[in-house]
């Protein structure tokens, strides 16, 4: 499993990459594994969101998966490449799968995040 030390994790396997005020979100390495084959993700809307609201969800072959807002904020960007090729999220979960970007409104909420060594603990 892969479990970048730069990154915030959620609990229930998100991931968040901050850059100023600027986060990229998306399903963690072990998130896609439990999955398997992705087959389609259904992006956010572009808008204000509150922490823990749901607000897409990934089908795999084996599962549907819902997501949540691991923080408020404003979606300002969806992966639109992940409409044609889902495996992205596979492929490539901390790169080209990830899966929206928000302007960041609370950034106190990143304090109840963790951090890698923390989430692979959780894991195993």
């Amino acid at each position: 499993m892969i479990t970048p030390s730069d990154l915030h994790y959620t609990r229930d396997h998100g991931w968040i990459r901050l850059k100023g005020e600027i986060a990229t979100i998306g399903l963690t390495d072990h998130a896609q594994e439990e999955l398997s084959d992705v087959v389609f993700v259904e992006l956010p809307d572009l808008g204000d969101i509150d922490k823990g609201s749901p607000i897409g969800v990934v089908e795999s072959v084996i599962m549907n998966r819902e997501f949540y807002a691991p923080i408020a904020g404003e979606i300002i960007e969806v992966n639109t490449d992940l409409v044609i090729d889902p495996l992205k999220v596979n492929s490539d979960p901390y790169d080209t799968g990830w899966i929206y970007k928000m302007r960041v409104t609370r950034p106190d909420q990143l304090e109840g995040l963790l951090g890698a060594e923390s989430y692979t603990s959780i894991v195993f």
